[in-house]
C-alpha cells in the first residue's frame, strides 16, 4: 500500500478520537457535593464522616485503643515523676530566715561609752578645773567660771546656784589642791544632776495588759531611731516588744522604724497608706500588744506640726485612742542635745501638750554641752532617762547621774 494513504489514514484516526473526548467532557462536581441524593446519616459537606460511622470500624476496637493511649501516658506520666532507682533529686531549698541580732546588754552601757562624752567634757573636765585650782580666786575667776558654766548649757539658774555654791565652799575650805577641787565639782554635780530621780523605763505589764510608751519629739532629733534604740534595750532585757508607726507624715518613718523592729524579732504595726490617720495605727499596736501578750508598746508619733494647737489636737487625740484599751504608761520626749536653748524651747511646747515622763538627749557625744542635762531636769522637773552617745545600733544607754558626772570630768 502506498505510504502517503496510510499516513493520511492515521491522521484521520488520531483526529476523529480527539474530537470524540473533547465532546464527551462533563463539567466537574464542585468539592463536598454528593453525585447522588444526601442520605439523612450522611456527614455534612466537608466533613470527614465520624468514626464509629465509617465502613469496617468497630466500636470495641476504638475503645481498646483510647484505653492503650491512657496506659501509655500515664507511663510517661510515671517515668517523669519518678527517676529511676538511684537517680539523686535535687529539691530546692528553702530561703534562710535572716538571722536576728542580739542587742548588747543595757547595764553598763554608760561605763562602755563614757569616752563618747569626750567632746562634751572639755569646759567641765578642763576649763573649769583650770579656773578653779588657780592659787588666787578672784572675782573675775569667778566670773570667768560662771560664763563657762554658761557656754555649757547650764542655764542661768543653775549656773548661779552652783557659782554661789563653790564660791562658799572654796573659801571655807580654803584648799586649792586639784583633786579636791575636782572631788567638790564632782559632789556639787552630781546633787543638781539629782540621783535620786527615778529613772527606770515604765516597760512592764501591769493589770494584764502591756505598758504603752508614747515617744514624741519634732522630726529631725532622731525620734524614730531612738524608738528602735528603745526597742533594743528592752529586748536585750528579755522584754517582748511590739511598734506602733503612727508618724504616718513622713513616708519613710513606717519603713525605718520596721526595718529597725525586724532586726532584734520586733513586730511594727503600720499602715500602708501615706497619711493615714496616726490615731488608728496607735489603736492597732495597743491592740496587737494586747493579743500578743507583750510587755510593752512602743509608739513613735509625728513631729511635723505646724503650730502648738495642731500638736496638741494629734497628741491628744492619740492619747485618748490608746485609752480607749489601755493606759498610757511613759511619754518620752526626745531632744538633740547640740540644740541647746533651741532644745530647752521645744521641751517647753511639748510640756504643755503632754504630760512628759521622761527626756531622750541624743547626739550627746557631737558638740553638745554636758549641761543640758541640768537645764532640761530643772525646766521640766522630769528626769533624763536615755542619752544618746553615737550612732550604732546599741548606742543608747540608760542614764546614771554618777557615771555621768564622772565621764563629765575625766581627764
Amino acid at each position: 500500500m502506498d505510504p502517503i494513504i496510510l499516513i493520511t489514514v492515521a491522521v484521520i484516526l488520531i483526529v476523529g478520537i480527539s474530537l470524540l473526548l473533547f465532546l464527551d467532557r462533563r463539567p466537574k462536581l464542585p468539592r463536598g457535593t454528593y453525585p447522588t441524593t444526601r442520605d439523612a446519616n450522611d456527614p455534612a459537606p466537608g466533613e470527614a464522616p465520624a468514626l464509629l460511622d465509617r465502613p469496617g470500624t468497630d466500636q470495641t476496637v476504638v475503645g481498646d485503643v483510647a484505653a492503650a493511649d491512657s496506659e501509655l501516658l500515664d507511663e510517661d506520666r510515671a517515668a517523669v515523676a519518678e527517676p529511676e532507682s538511684g537517680t539523686a533529686v535535687a529539691e530546692p531549698e528553702a530561703p534562710a530566715a535572716p538571722e536576728l541580732e542580739k542587742p548588747a546588754p543595757a547595764a553598763g552601757r554608760l561605763a562602755r561609752l563614757r569616752a563618747r562624752l569626750a567632746k562634751s567634757n572639755n569646759i567641765f573636765g578642763k576649763g573649769l578645773l583650770a579656773l578653779l585650782s588657780t592659787d588666787n580666786i578672784t572675782d573675775d575667776v569667778w566670773d570667768e567660771v560662771e560664763e563657762t558654766l554658761l557656754l555649757a548649757d547650764l542655764g542661768t539658774e543653775p549656773t548661779m546656784e552652783l557659782v554661789d555654791t563653790l564660791r562658799e565652799r572654796v573659801t571655807v575650805e580654803g584648799s586649792r589642791d586639784p583633786q579636791h577641787v575636782k572631788a567638790m565639782l564632782r559632789e556639787e554635780l552630781v546633787r543638781m544632776v539629782d540621783p535620786t530621780m527615778d529613772r527606770r523605763l515604765a516597760a512592764s505589764r501591769k493589770d494584764g495588759r502591756p505598758a504603752v510608751m508614747m515617744v514624741v519629739g519634732v522630726n529631725g532629733v532622731g525620734k524614730t531611731t531612738t524608738v528602735g534604740k528603745i526597742a533594743r534595750v528592752l529586748v536585750a532585757e528579755d522584754r517582748q516588744v511590739v511598734l506602733g508607726a503612727a508618724d504616718t507624715f513622713r513616708a519613710a518613718a513606717a519603713e525605718q522604724l520596721a526595718t529597725w523592729g525586724a532586726r532584734v524579732g520586733v513586730d511594727t504595726v503600720r499602715s500602708e497608706e501615706d497619711g493615714a490617720d496616726p490615731a488608728s495605727v496607735a489603736f492597732d499596736a495597743v491592740r496587737t500588744g494586747i493579743d500578743q501578750e507583750a510587755d510593752v508598746v512602743i509608739v513613735d508619733t509625728a513631729g511635723r506640726l505646724q503650730n502648738k494647737a495642731n500638736l496638741m489636737d494629734e497628741l491628744g487625740k492619740i492619747k485618748r485612742v490608746i485609752e480607749k484599751q489601755a493606759t498610757v504608761d511613759e511619754v518620752l520626749l526626745v531632744l538633740d542635745a547640740t540644740t541647746g536653748q533651741n532644745g530647752l524651747s521645744q521641751a517647753k511646747v511639748f510640756a504643755e501638750v503632754v504630760n512628759i515622763t521622761g527626756i531622750v538627749l541624743t547626739k550627746l557625744d557631737g558638740t553638745a554641752k554636758g549641761g543640758i542635762v541640768i537645764a532640761i531636769q530643772r525646766q521640766l522637773g522630769v528626769p533624763v532617762k536615755l542619752i544618746g552617745l553615737g550612732e550604732g545600733p546599741d548606742d543608747l544607754a540608760p542614764f546614771q547621774a554618777e557615771g555621768f558626772v564622772d565621764a563629765l570630768l575625766e581627764d
